[in-house]
């Protein structure tokens, strides 16, 4: 082995360690504290040696986490909203093809530009963002997502985005729900601006 990639191994596996220690994520910026120069992250990441989960943010292997660990690593301000909660309170029977997230419309929206695993952003005012926030735990990960009162309104205000099918299923598990809770429902369906919808779809069958 010559001096050169003696170095480039040595140097290798000082990011390796370095990744570990930051929990398997590191930042762009971060890397700095190494003084290790830039170009090499870019040729480490060239020859699959690392790996760049999406603009600004790298891992050692692409195997390393499954999308639930990506999605509370990389977000973990946003909440689960629309499919996203609906297939994780059990409302909708497939699972999205992207993640669903609600996040402060202050948020830059270079944070989401990402391929995998997809994830499609929902703007959201900040005092909109906290109504019937909640928190629900995944494959032992701990998500913010909005309670089911607050899903099925943001359903309601939203059916041009749902599925024909999903929306439907979604309205009915909501309605078979012992748990749902109608004062809530209505309060939160005040605040949405969706009582019109609640009372047509839902008000018949409770």
């Amino acid at each position: 082995m010559s001096a050169k990639q003696k170095k480039t191994e040595e140097t290798l596996e000082r990011l390796y360690q370095w990744i570990d220690e930051k929990g398997g994520i590191v930042k762009k910026e971060e890397f700095a504290e190494l003084n290790i120069d830039y170009r090499k992250i870019l040729a480490f990441v060239e020859s699959g040696d690392m790996v760049r989960i999406k603009n600004g943010y790298y891992t050692d292997r692409k195997d390393r986490f499954t999308e639930e660990e990506l999605i509370a690593k990389l977000f973990p301000d946003a909440r689960l909203c629309l499919e996203s909660a609906l297939y994780a309170y059990g409302y909708i029977s497939q699972k999205p093809f992207a993640w669903h997230l609600a996040v402060d419309k202050n948020t830059s929206k270079s944070r989401f530009k990402m391929d995998y695993p997809k994830v499609i952003p929902y703007y959201t005012e900040p005092e909109a963002l906290e109504l019937g926030s909640a928190s629900i735990e995944l494959n032992g990960l701990s998500f913010q997502i909005y309670d089911k009162e607050r899903m099925i309104c943001d359903c309601l205000k939203y059916e041009g985005k749902l599925e024909h099918e999903i929306f439907k299923e979604a309205v009915q598990s909501y309605i078979r729900d012992e748990e749902k809770d109608i004062s809530r429902l209505m309060e939160y369906a005040h605040a949405r601006k969706v009582v019109t919808r609640v009372q047509s779809l839902i008000g018949v069958w409770l």
